[in-house]
């Protein structure tokens, strides 16, 4: 079968499906967006890979990270990368399409493409992007949100009928796409997300990553991935006060983008020397980078619960460190570390619960552990590929 799986994103976990896709005898070609601000998987092919798997990077407007930010101008990039992804599909011609993580005007043209070639598509949710544009236009333009919303809803009601399957990565999403957008149960597939356990090793906190940037010998609460419209910095920041006096403590956000320059200038203007901002990290180095933490830290607003499964909670399970968890306790990856006594919950509003559960982690070292080891524990149980390939087989092969 010839399989195009499209992560527009770039993430680091989808790739090991293609991998193992292609390992099962399927002509794989993994698409993703150029010129995205957001953390990257290793999205080329590498020694052993078999000669069945090919990446594609289809071009986006090189502008795209300025004007992230403006809706008008992001609209026209997203709209013109979505046409390019369709002339691939359309010359490649493959016998099925999984494409996720993609904005809902960019998402339109590929699924015409796929259609059009004779190929099923199907639509990997993981999140709702239209959803989220309702909201925010909803709050900044009130009156002329409403059809801005309706329209993108209306958009994302036509690709999901257009679908041979909807792929859900959590059964909280299956009311949504009922209720929402008229999708019939029986076309719902649930097939939760994972993380890289096979290339995620426990490594210890004393290592080259840390040592180069002097947190081998400190107790590092660690955030890294994307700081968007979804969380909430100040968390972050309250953090970084609370332990400005402590010369043994560092608040680390490896990270990118509008919520990782509003701490810069926020740092800047308290002097916050305990406060590390870096850019976002090469895949290869992440191990090390989450073993520098003494506590992985994750943030979640409560409007974005309900459309959102953060995946660096996911990736935090495989490092064996704590996690400190600022979202909905009912969100999927709250649920998870919960579940599995892997981490503290609080509600995402509640910074003196945040700052207090930071000081309870970092005075209770054999707690740390406990929960290190119970997330490790998970993982190992939970995230290898095989059966999530044949989850994704079995569907491709019966659709």
């Amino acid at each position: 079968m010839r399989i195009v799986v499209h992560d527009y994103a770039g993430h680091a976990f989808p790739p090991s499906l293609s991998r193992e896709l292609a390992a099962r005898g399927h002509e794989v070609v993994h698409a993703f967006a150029s010129s995205l601000q957001t953390p990257r998987g290793e999205l080329r092919t590498r020694e052993g890979d078999p000669s069945s798997l090919s990446f594609r990077e289809v071009a986006m407007d090189s502008d795209y990270v300025r004007y992230k930010y403006s809706f008008l101008r992001r609209r026209k990039m997203e709209i013109a990368y979505g046409k390019e992804a369709a002339r691939f599909i359309s010359e490649w011609r493959p016998d099925a399409v999984i494409s996720g993580n993609t904005p809902t005007e960019a998402q339109g043209p590929i699924v015409r493409a796929a259609v059009g070639c004779g190929a099923r598509f199907h639509y990997w949710v993981q999140d709702f992007y239209s959803l989220a544009v309702d909201k925010l236009v909803r709050k900044k333009l009130p009156l002329v949100g409403i059809p801005i919303g309706a329209w993108y809803r209306h958009l994302d009601r036509r690709q999901f009928r257009d679908s041979s399957t909807v792929i859900a990565i959590t059964e909280d999403f299956a009311p949504v796409l009922s209720q929402e957008f008229g999708v019939d149960p029986s076309r719902v597939a649930v097939i939760p997300n994972w993380a890289l356990i096979d290339e995620i090793p426990s490594l210890p906190k004393d290592n080259d990553w840390s040592r180069k940037h002097g947190l081998h010998d400190k107790f590092v609460f660690l955030y890294t991935g994307t700081i968007g419209m979804k969380h909430n910095p100040g968390l972050l920041l309250e953090l970084a006060r609370h332990y400005a006096a402590d010369p043994e403590v560092r608040v680390v956000v490896v990270s990118e983008g509008i919520g990782s320059e509003w701490l810069r200038e926020q740092s800047a203007k308290e002097n916050l020397t305990n406060l590390v901002l870096l850019p976002y990290q090469p895949f290869g180095d992440l191990p090390a980078v989450m073993a520098s933490g003494d506590v992985l830290t994750a943030i979640l607003e409560p409007e974005a619960a309900e459309f959102s499964v953060p995946s660096k909670t996911l990736t935090y399970l495989c490092a064996e460190r704590p996690l400190l968890l600022a979202m909905p306790a009912g969100n999927l990856a709250a649920r998870i570390t919960g579940r599995n006594d892997a981490g503290v919950i609080v509600p995402p509003h509640d910074t003196g619960a945040f700052v207090r559960e930071a000081a309870y982690l970092r005075d209770s070292p054999e707690r740390r552990g406990e929960l290190a080891r119970n997330a490790r524990a998970y993982a190992e149980r939970t995230f290898p590929i095989g059966r999530t390939a044949q989850a994704f087989e079995d569907l491709l092969t019966s659709a």
